[in-house]
């Protein structure tokens, strides 16, 4: 054998000192000095040998593989291999910044950030490109953070596709801004594709976010994780004058966040029950102005149901962002659909000008109460509603049908609340009661309770209270006559007295002459 080459033990124990060597050295750079894996503590240390191999060169890998030259100096010992870089072979992404200043809560569960990507947004840009072309189309001129504000992204997503515009000769410079902006308008063939997309949808508002996004605030937001307590629906209620009992039935209904019954004779004050009910749930949610779903735009935002209350942003350079703007806060919502519902109103409306969709009420509900008044005298028949609704009430999720011929599944998530003076037995089958969990009667006052509301409303209305003509009241016209006490006559009654002395010149107070006059005029015609 040749002294001078290694013999291929010498080969194997260098290549072993390498090894050794260099999985120590990732391992200290990985974990900054834990201690070694269990697996490199048990194996055994080679007796270092006289031919040890060099160390291994920028190739290391091939050292360790068995490619290794002759070494220069048989003598000199093996040397730790060179560190790796950190970032080898490593893709890191962005992380999206935490929200300044807030924080999680009942009030508020969530909160919809920035977006950082589109791609990672799920947005679609062919849209997003559009929408951008119909708004410089209808403004004529515009900036390019006022077209980032238009579509409610930040400016550094939207000055890409400003730029690819401007290279395709779709839009000009037509001067600069001191925030190192640009006033974009127009070319003759931006016009003209403009005048295209402005045909197939007029839609130019905020970009719409995806239909999955969109579930998932959803679940983040559910009105079935609220929980509230006696305390909640003591807050909600404190302007009411209800019954304790009537608390007591009426707290474990709501806190299901399900469906209950709301029925008793009229005037007792279902619907004010019904409408105060949301107050007992978190404050705020977060709902998008609009969805995108396969290239079709749906608004959900609708200011005449929803209540908004935005947190406060900066504005323009300096807006350092911390939520995504294409999404409205709003109070919980509680939306009343009473004798005008119909079964339109319970799907997707499109608009065919401007080829937009417009949400349905039980979507524009969702995390929030929506109440059935005066259930059993919509135009529609009872069968049709209930038919629509016997799935969704039990699975929580509905089936919407879009113009375009897709069908998406949306959450179905609300306190429904059928509020009615009719018997709801004589109203629905027992397929349909069974998934109404809750059926709670709002009985007629006692008398204590009714005297009760003439204190109180007498405060409103700004009469002096005078407990003597309340008395003359009851034992006068409801006692002899076995007439029931209902919540809103106490109101009623007392609005007729003011108006008698309004109109007659007299001083606004009660006496039992007034009331004699109010009771002639309110219950002439009633049973």
């Amino acid at each position: 054998m040749n002294p001078a080459k290694p013999s291929s033990d010498t080969k194997q124990s260098a290549a072993e000192d390498q090894l050794d060597a260099l999985l120590s050295r990732i391992h200290s750079l990985s974990s900054d000095g834990a201690k070694p894996r269990a697996e490199e503590q048990s194996r055994p240390k080679q007796t270092p040998r006289p031919a040890a191999a060099p160390p291994p060169s920028a190739g290391g890998a091939a050292a360790v593989s068995g490619a290794v030259n002759p070494p220069r100096n048989p003598a000199t010992p093996a040397a730790p291999a060179p560190p790796l870089p950190h970032s080898a072979n490593v893709q890191v992404r962005p992380q999206a910044p935490a929200l300044l200043g807030f924080t999680p809560s009942r009030d508020e569960p969530w909160r919809p950030a920035e977006p950082q990507d589109a791609y990672e947004s799920r947005i679609n840009e062919t849209l997003l490109e559009a929408i951008v072309y119909r708004f410089l189309r209808n403004i004529g001129e515009c900036a390019g953070r006022r077209v980032a504000d238009q579509v409610k992204l930040p400016f550094r997503m939207v000055e890409p596709i400003l730029n690819r515009l401007k290279s395709d000769q779709r839009v000009a410079y037509k001067s600069s801004t001191s925030t190192n902006d640009y006033v974009y308008v127009l070319t003759e063939s931006g016009r003209e594709i403009a005048r295209l997309m402005q045909q197939d949808c007029t839609y130019y508002g905020a970009c719409p976010v995806s239909l999955t996004d969109y579930v998932n605030s959803v679940k983040k937001q559910t009105i079935e994780g609220q929980f509230p307590k006696k305390v909640d629906l003591e807050r909600a209620f404190s302007d009411l004058l209800i019954n304790p009992q009537m608390l007591i039935r009426l707290g474990p209904a709501v806190a299901s966040g399900r469906g209950m019954f709301l029925f008793g004779f009229p005037g007792n004050g279902k619907t004010s029950i019904a409408e105060r009910v949301t107050g007992a749930f978190g404050k705020y949610l977060w709902i998008p102005r609009a969805v995108e779903i396969d290239g079709a735009v749906m608004r959900v935002y609708d200011p005449m149901n929803h209540e908004i209350a935005m947190p406060e942003a900066g504005s323009g350079i300096l807006d350092i962002g911390g939520f995504d703007k294409r999404w409205v806060r709003i109070k919980r919502p509680t939306i009343v659909a009473g004798g005008e519902l119909t079964l339109d109103m319970l799907e997707v409306q499109f608009n065919p000008e401007s080829n937009i969709s417009e949400s349905p009420l039980q979507l524009k509900s969702n995390c929030g109460t929506l109440v059935i008044d005066d259930f059993g005298r919509q135009k529609m028949s009872v069968d049709q509603l209930l038919n629509r609704w016997i799935i969704p009430l039990e699975k929580r999720y509905d089936f919407l049908n879009m113009a375009n011929g897709k069908k998406i599944q949306v959450p179905f998530d609300q306190l429904v609340i059928f509020s009615t003076n009719l018997e709801p037995k004589d109203l629905v089958d027992d397929a349909f009661l069974r998934r109404i969990p809750y059926k709670i009667e709002v009985p007629n006052p006692p008398e204590a309770d009714f005297r009760k509301l003439f204190e109180i409303m007498c405060k409103i209305t700004k009469i002096p209270y005078n407990a003597e003509a309340i008395d003359y009241l009851i034992k006068t016209h409801y006692l002899p006559v076995n007439r029931p006490f209902r919540n809103c006559q106490p109101r009623d009654l007392l609005l007729q007295v003011r108006n008698f002395c309004l109109y007659n010149d007299l001083k606004v107070e009660l006496k039992n002459e007034y009331f004699d006059f109010a009771v002639d005029n309110y219950f002439s015609v009633m049973t």
